[in-house]
């Protein structure tokens, strides 16, 4: 078993509604559903907020969509017009939970990474032909 960030597999959004916020979070593919579905619990999503939420976190699955919407109880510190946090609308909440860490099995995804680059990658290889074309 391996952990990675919730984000390498999924998106969120997050939003408001008083004191309570709520984060939808999808799969980034179909295949991805199910082990955000074993992974991502309300129990987990309580343990991984800790006192930052005061009340329950109810999960809705959303089959249709692949994803689910975390309702979170008294967690915005009374709400927009009431809290003295930074972030009264809770909207840093979705980019928070896509840092959550799960566990997958050894070699999830490992097709899928074999044939990716990444940015910077990237960017070394076309500034590596960029220069190579100047030297001619």
């Amino acid at each position: 078993m391996k952990e990675i960030y919730l984000k390498e597999i999924a998106h969120g959004r997050s939003g408001d509604k008083g004191d309570t916020s709520n984060v939808c979070v999808y799969a980034r593919k179909a295949e991805y559903f199910p082990v955000i579905k074993e992974q991502v619990t309300e129990k987990k999503v309580k343990d991984y907020f800790g006192n930052m939420v005061k009340g329950e976190i109810i999960r809705y699955e959303v089959d249709s969509l692949k994803g689910f919407n975390f309702v979170m109880k008294h967690a915005l510190g009374g709400g927009a017009t009431h809290s003295l946090r930074l972030d009264s609308l809770g909207k840093s909440l979705g980019s928070a939970f896509m840092r959550m860490k799960i566990q997958v099995d050894d070699d999830f995804g490992k097709d899928e990474r074999a044939g990716r680059k990444t940015l910077s990658t990237s960017l070394m290889s076309a500034a590596k032909a960029e220069d190579g074309s100047k030297n001619e």
